[in-house]
């Protein structure tokens, strides 16, 4: 069973930066897409990027320029660098691993981020 795992969530200031990361208890390769999703209270989960097994990203318009996903294979981890960060940046951030065949998703549990002064 595939376990993903977030961490470094947490409060930051308006401008600010936060680093989140997503720990696969197996090769990331595993996934064909990896990305970041996120869930503010009473909102829909939205996609904050994703990251295809070849390196394409794809971001939300409301994050480009300021957040970058980026993968350590040999750590078997997927990071997202978080810029600027603005109070509407505040919401659940889950991990998502998507593999094609099995047409299956695995999300991680989710970490609080605050943007707030």
């Amino acid at each position: 069973q595939v376990q993903l795992v977030e961490s470094g969530g947490g409060l930051a200031q308006p401008g600010g930066s936060l680093r989140l990361s997503c720990a696969a208890s197996g090769s990331i390769f595993t996934f064909n897409t990896m990305g970041w999703y996120r869930q503010a209270p009473g909102k829909q989960r939205e996609l904050v990027v994703g990251v295809t097994r070849g390196g394409s990203r794809n971001y939300a318009d409301s994050v480009k320029g300021r957040f970058t996903i980026s993968r350590d294979n040999a750590k078997n981890t997927v990071y997202l660098q978080m810029n600027s960060l603005k109070p509407e940046d505040t919401a659940v951030y889950y991990c998502n691993g998507y593999i094609e065949p099995t047409r299956r998703d695995y999300w991680g549990q989710g970490t609080q981020v605050t943007v707030s002064s």
